[in-house]
């Protein structure tokens, strides 16, 4: 066993709802780097699991007409399927409804608050219940949660409180003095500029208002909250006890790498190092904080019926076609993007066309020209020194960018590598070669760089795309197949014959997989809205008069056209009756402009002004969310301009 240990986390997926492709990500990214780490010779430990606690899921369960444990069961199932389609190597599964995560967590709430980092007091805040967190007014965004946007609720009750406050100084001369603690770099100055220098207010770590969680120790009436509990989990799972901890966590602790998404970096980066320099722990050595996969420029949302879960990917085109994409449309400083036409557009262009189209023509000429036989290189020109000087320089860029976490440019260096073969076999044209007896040598040396071309391509696609990178390295029948054979052109053994020429990705019709992924969509859309007309939740209710603080005009739409490096905003030009007004409008993927011009819509005429993409808009025009998407609200060509509406 290596005496190089690597520790790497995921963040516990809350057991709400079965997660979709954007949640796989985060669990694809970090088992590449653990495949990696391991082919590099680490002692690799992989924990990832799942968060079952609180008051969503206690609401969740109530609905179902079933217990919360039987819920989390269901979602926690269906979390493990997607792992095992995903071909997850994980080492550690936890659960945060597992006895002993339970029981140690007690420990810890009771020995902060033994040592005076928890303390009793009583809280009166806004709290939104899908992120289990407490606001205060000026925190709010717009009225309502800052993190998600969702309306938020008044709440007063007894709580414990760990002293954050009392850390404040020491975490950021901690964060100061350990610059790469925090990547990527934007992510560091979001956390010390916008939630720490302006002062840490302590932190509520336990609820009486509800019951599905663990309870406190010396007082059950309270619950401990979620951030103690599921923080927890990275050191629990490893053995840790305040009482005495196990070899494993000594072993593995601290983790070398936290892989987290953008929108809990805060609880990460604040709550939990200050969690365990009270308890006495060293600080994981790092924190990266990935973006998201958005569908399209939008969050995905099984209520806009907007989801592509990992399931469907892997029926249309196979699991390491997903893991490929997710790998590779992945910017280290911007979200993301999937769309059903780029994961054909890439599937054909990068898999199809580029790696399997290589893999397959030079073991076919392999065979065709020397019975499948590798033979010896005998002469070296200019051309070969490039292509085998790039393939050295890859292996090192590979190493250097999963370092990094910058996993879309290790996928782009490798696919890159397989695109100068598939030029280096124009540029050297084996087949004109295969013509004259007396360049035999010449062909066989040829073949011979593309064949450990592909032994390179194999091995550095092994943590991305596992299954077919076996294949790769199993049709040209090597033995050699680690990172350190890499480090040097030439590691192919000579005088081995080859497997079969098997197509690895078959091109796949755009056309017809478009109609298969346009029915998917349809049918998610459906299933999120029967789920909506079984879940109608209404806003608070107004009076009369809060009503009549809206100013809803007839307006008729004189122009219309697209803003500026916005594909989702429209610029309206209305005759409102009043002189005419300027509306920026999010409809841009349901209308195209000339579908407007003319129409009578619905506008709130006295809404603050706000500029959107750098364009003012003076007020807001009426719409309806549907499951097939947003429809604006005509009105009679009959009503005047001005009308007011009421």
């Amino acid at each position: 066993m290596s005496d190089k240990k690597f520790y790497i986390t995921t963040a516990i997926a809350y057991a709400s709802k079965k997660p979709h492709i954007g949640n796989t990500y985060e669990i694809v990214l970090t088992d590449a780097v653990a495949r990696y780490k391991r082919m590099a010779g680490f002692d690799v430990y992989m924990l990832t699991g799942t968060d079952e606690h609180g008051l969503k899921i206690e609401e969740l369960a109530r609905e179902e007409g079933i217990s919360p444990k039987e819920h989390v069961d269901k979602v926690v199932a269906e979390i493990k399927d997607i792992c095992k389609l995903m071909n997850i190597s994980y080492d550690g599964f936890i659960r945060t409804t597992d006895q002993k995560h339970e029981k140690v967590v007690q420990k810890i709430f009771t020995k902060l608050y033994e040592q005076g980092d928890i303390y009793k007091s009583s809280y009166e805040g806004l709290y939104c219940t899908p992120c289990e967190s407490f606001w205060t007014p000026s925190q709010l965004v717009d009225g309502k949660c800052p993190d998600c946007g969702r309306e938020v609720k008044p709440a007063n009750e007894e709580a414990y409180f760990l002293r954050l406050s009392k850390y404040q100084d020491w975490l950021e001369n901690y964060i100061e003095e350990h610059p790469d603690f925090i990547v990527p770099e934007s992510r560091r100055k979001e956390m010390v500029n916008n939630f720490i220098k302006p002062g840490l207010q302590d932190l509520c770590v336990s609820r009486t208002t509800f019951t599905w969680s663990i309870p406190v120790e010396f007082d059950p009436k309270h619950v401990i909250y979620v951030w103690i509990d599921a923080l927890s989990n990275y050191i629990t799972a490893m053995g840790y006890d305040p009482d005495g901890s196990s070899e494993q966590f000594k072993k593995y602790w601290p983790c070398d790498c936290h892989v987290i998404g953008k929108d809990i970096m805060r609880f990460h980066s604040i709550y939990w190092p200050i969690m365990l320099k009270a308890l006495g722990l060293e600080i994981p050595k790092k924190l990266f904080g990935h973006n998201w996969i958005l569908f399209g420029e939008d969050k995905m949302s099984k209520s806009r019926g907007n989801v592509i879960y990992s399931d469907d990917v892997v029926e249309f085109l196979g699991v390491d076609a997903a893991r490929y994409y997710l790998l590779s449309e992945m910017p280290l400083n911007s979200d993301g993007s999937i769309t059903y036409e780029s994961l054909i557009e890439r599937y054909n262009s990068d898999l199809a066309n580029t790696l399997g189209n290589l893999v397959n023509r030079t073991v076919a000429m392999s065979k065709k020209y020397f019975g499948g036989i590798v033979k010896a290189p005998d002469t070296r020109e200019d051309i070969d020194n490039e292509l085998m000087n790039m393939a050295v320089e890859t292996a090192a860029a590979v190493d250097k960018c999963i370092e990094e976490y910058r996993m879309a440019d290790a996928v782009s260096a490798v696919i890159s590598l397989a695109r100068r073969a598939n030029k280096y076999i124009d540029e050297t044209a084996p087949w004109v070669l295969a013509r004259d007896e007396a360049s035999a040598g010449r062909l066989g040396t040829v073949l011979y760089n593309l064949l450990e071309t592909i032994r390179f391509l194999g091995v550095l696609f092994t943590p991305i795309m596992p299954e077919t990178s076996e294949k790769i390295l199993d049709e040209i029948n090597t033995g050699v197949r680690t990172l350190e054979s890499l480090s040097a052109f030439g590691g192919l053994e000579t005088g081995i014959s080859v497997g079969e020429a098997v197509p690895l990705f078959p091109r796949i019709d755009p056309e017809k997989f478009m109609e298969e992924a346009a029915a998917r969509m349809e049918q998610h859309r459906n299933e999120a809205s029967g789920e909506q007309k079984e879940n109608i939740e209404l806003a608070p209710e107004i009076t009369i008069d809060d009503f009549a603080k809206l100013e809803i005009r007839a307006a008729r739409v004189i122009s219309a056209e697209p803003v500026k490096k916005s594909d989702k905003l429209l610029c309206l030009q209305l005759d409102d009756g009043m002189g005419g007004r300027q509306v920026v409008s999010g409809i841009a993927q349901y209308y195209k402009p000339e579908e407007l011009i003319g129409k009578k819509v619905q506008l709130i005429a006295n809404l603050k002004p706000v500029k959107l993409r750098g364009v003012e808009s003076f007020g807001m025009i009426c719409a309806a969310d549907t499951p097939d998407g947003v429809k604006v609200i005509f009105l009679d060509d009959s009503i005047p301009e001005g009308a007011k509406i009421r």
